[in-house]
């Protein structure tokens, strides 16, 4: 991780691989909240120092 606030928090590349745990659909990026979304599930959930934490426990639901 840099220091750079435009940098992303996590390696980009890792989207291509990631997919929701729930339905296993496509995640997008919030860099704003550093959070992967699924839009399907209506949850994001949370990276931390980085790394993305997929558990459905620790997602948070999203507001629509």
């Amino acid at each position: 991780m840099t220091d750079d606030p435009e940098s992303p928090g996590f390696d980009r590349r890792m989207l291509e691989a990631l997919v929701c745990p729930q339905t296993h659909a496509v995640l997008s990026y919030d860099a704003a909240r550093q959070e992967l979304i699924s839009k399907a599930a209506h949850l994001a959930f949370p990276i931390r120092d980085g790394i993305p934490v997929m558990l459905i426990d620790e997602a948070r639901p999203l507001d629509d």
